[in-house]
């Protein structure tokens, strides 16, 4: 259930992280999708491996695990944008 959970919530904070990264990052939905799902679980990992453990349950809907998921979205768009550029 926690994989489904961090997918869902993951295809919601790819797409507010699309919104809010500075400049184009081309791609469609589904680019948007896969990069907020791995983003939510590149996010909850970290922030697990941060504090010890967390305070965050991503399998829950929360303002905190949506705050997490989106950074991490957020930073994997920043890779993502890294390999396509050098790749060009």
């Amino acid at each position: 259930m926690n994989i489904i959970a961090w997918a869902l919530l993951g295809i919601v904070a790819g797409a507010i992280a699309k919104l809010l990264y500075p400049g184009r990052q081309g791609g469609g939905i589904l680019s948007t999708m896969i990069l907020g799902i791995a983003g939510a679980m590149l996010g909850g990992s970290l922030f697990s491996l941060i504090t010890g453990g967390g305070k965050i349950a991503i399998s829950v809907f929360s303002l905190p695990s949506l705050i997490v998921a989106i950074l991490g979205a957020m930073i994997a768009i920043f890779l993502w944008g890294l390999v396509t550029r050098s790749a060009s």
